[in-house]
């Protein structure tokens, strides 16, 4: 209840749990480990951009429990200042997924992407370009023929006449 904002059930009978960003590792971890919830699955981590919130960027965890075949959401909120503790403590399959997330929404321009083994993360390095873009010729090679989607035109039989 410490993190826990909101409480809704969707129209399709599922629930999404809203969270303070300081709860996402305590309030997975009690719905892995706890009796009455172990949702031990997460089926997936992403991620909202909401340009017109202040906190625009929402986190959406997915997750499931083997044990009573239920699925929750839970969903946290951030602005892009402002990091969200990695969840990767209690759910591994969360290691690609916060990756994903980071790419999408971390990284802009022209940059080249590793991960730092330091930062535990996804880092973003300027490209030097060794040459100029190309300009590609979009068009179809088809368009050169003129006539190519135009449909031959059978040959007119009068009556009587044969081919």
């Amino acid at each position: 209840p410490k993190y826990v904002q909101q409480v809704q059930v969707t129209c399709h009978g599922e629930l999404e749990v809203m969270i303070h960003p300081d709860g996402v590792v305590p309030v997975l971890t009690f719905l892995r480990d706890h009796t009455n919830a172990q949702f031990k699955s997460m089926a997936d981590l992403t991620a909202v951009d909401v340009p017109t919130r202040t906190n625009r960027f929402e986190i959406v965890y997915n997750l499931l429990s083997l044990q009573f075949n239920s699925r929750i959401r839970v969903k946290t909120y951030t602005d892009e200042l402002t990091p969200v503790d990695s969840s990767v403590s209690v759910h591994k399959a969360a290691n690609w997924y916060e990756r994903e997330v980071w790419d999408m929404y971390g990284v802009f321009g022209y940059v080249e992407v590793r991960y730092d083994d330091e930062l535990k993360r996804v880092v973003a390095e300027p490209v030097q370009l060794a040459q100029e873009f190309r300009k590609l010729d979009l068009s179809s090679p088809w368009e050169a023929f003129p006539a190519h989607r135009s449909e031959p035109e059978s040959p007119k039989l009068e009556p009587g006449e044969t081919k």
